[in-house]
């Protein structure tokens, strides 16, 4: 038996077993003052520009180069740590976490100092609120310059406001999110995809990506709840439509609907499957019921190895990477009614993390190869999300030992308080 499962709650301290890594790892990210590496960073080098010829092509194999490189090349690339948008949600969202599982007013403190750099540190000139990287980024699917936003990081960032809202009732983060819902609609926009209406990834483009669409809908869901407006509301049906008409037969979804985009895998699918839950809830619309039942299926029998090993891909585990693992026990937990193995499943993805990939010093590596591990401390894509994910682990698992038996079988059409990607 796994050392998680073996021992949720000690009985004599109260703590939970993943309660200790997660406090060396956060003691690690505030000694490093919230900063770290990006693992997209790679055009931040100076010497990028010199090298790359402003080809689109060089850069993306510049970018890909630092990123996949088994060791990490930043420092010698003059690549400084650095803090970053997503992160700052991310983090928000976990210091959240330990406010409603511990109530240390230090923890709320926490929380709020990272919104408040998150206000401060906002896409500009946009009249509303939204982000996007702190660096500029090259993909198959174009460029996306510095602070340009994406509908992944403002959905994502206004889920943490709505979740900084939903704790302490203040109107200044509904209203974060309620410029955000409005950036969505009037400043970032939709166009007709391939079988529907599909949320834009960022300004003036047209790439039919499945998580970044139903994340931005599920934002616009959750917002129409608290302040409504049709706009949001009719916006987030369409989406949520389109994407749920592109599952496939087993259940899953394709990262986006043009041939370049067709692969499955982990991570992006717990972002999708995350967004329909949240919406299907927001919305009392029950149409898409079944499609979330059978991709969380897929999704939990098909991600995650029987010792708890996070797999990349529908069809192979490798590469053994930091977000497969993060984003995986943040979803088993979130969606834990729709299978009678979430919470078992994700304590042993933690219960293998913790032992393969977290440090001693506490922050959890990058990636693990067959023959080296890559050590490289990344900050959203790592210390973020697993900060995020083992609070809100170790949040069920003091519940769970608390009322074991009202968590025993857990009522499927029962209300829950969101706990987004």
């Amino acid at each position: 038996m796994n050392q998680l499962i073996g021992k949720n709650v000690n009985q004599l301290s109260g703590e939970t077993a993943v309660y200790g890594p997660l406090k060396r790892l956060q003691q690690w990210v505030e000694q490093a003052n919230l900063t770290a590496y990006d693992t997209f960073d790679g055009l931040s080098s100076p010497y990028a520009r010199f090298f790359t010829f402003g080809n689109g092509f060089l850069k993306q194999v510049w970018q890909q180069g630092v990123r996949r490189f088994p060791i990490n090349l930043r420092p010698l690339l003059a690549i400084k740590p650095s803090m970053g948008t997503k992160a700052m949600g991310f983090f928000a969202q976990g210091y959240l976490k330990l406010y409603q599982t511990y109530a240390d007013p230090a923890d709320l403190g926490k929380a709020k100092s990272c919104l408040k750099w998150l206000v401060e540190n906002r896409s500009k000139p946009f009249r509303n609120y939204c982000w996007g990287n702190h660096f500029d980024y090259q993909s198959r699917g174009g460029a996306i310059p510095k602070g340009l936003p994406t509908i992944v990081w403002t959905g994502l960032i206004g889920h943490a406001f709505l979740d900084a809202y939903d704790v302490t009732g203040e109107q200044e983060y509904l209203a974060v999110a309620r410029s955000v819902a409005d950036f969505i609609v009037e400043e970032l926009g939709s166009f007709q995809g391939e079988g529907g209406i599909c949320l834009r990834y960022y300004p003036n483009e047209e790439h039919q990506i499945h998580n970044s669409n139903i994340i931005g809908a599920s934002l616009l869901a959750r917002v129409n709840t608290l302040a409504p407006d049709p706009r949001y509301s009719e916006l987030a049906q369409s989406a949520v439509d389109f994407t749920v008409g592109h599952q496939t037969a087993e259940g899953a979804w394709y990262y986006g609907v043009e041939s370049k985009y067709r692969w499955v895998d982990s991570f992006h699918t717990g972002y999708v499957l995350e967004a329909l839950d949240i919406f299907n809830r927001y919305s009392g619309n029950q149409k898409h019921v079944a499609a979330l039942d059978k991709g969380y299926r897929y999704f939990v029998e098909t991600f995650f190895g029987e010792d708890g090993t996070p797999r990349y891909y529908d069809y192979k585990t490798r590469p053994l990477d930091i977000q497969c693992a993060s984003q995986g026990i943040q979803t088993l937990v979130n969606l834990r009614r729709l299978h009678p193995r979430s919470v078992v499943v994700a304590t042993q993805v933690a219960d293998w993390t913790v032992r393969n990939m977290q440090d001693r010093t506490g922050y959890f590596y990058y990636r693990k190869y067959p023959f080296i591990i890559n050590k490289t401390p990344t900050l959203h894509w790592g210390q973020a999300t697993m900060f995020a994910a083992l609070a809100l682990l170790d949040q069920h698992l003091r519940a769970q030992a608390a009322t074991p038996a009202a968590l025993a079988s857990p009522n499927r059409s029962a209300t829950m308080l969101p706990q987004t990607a």
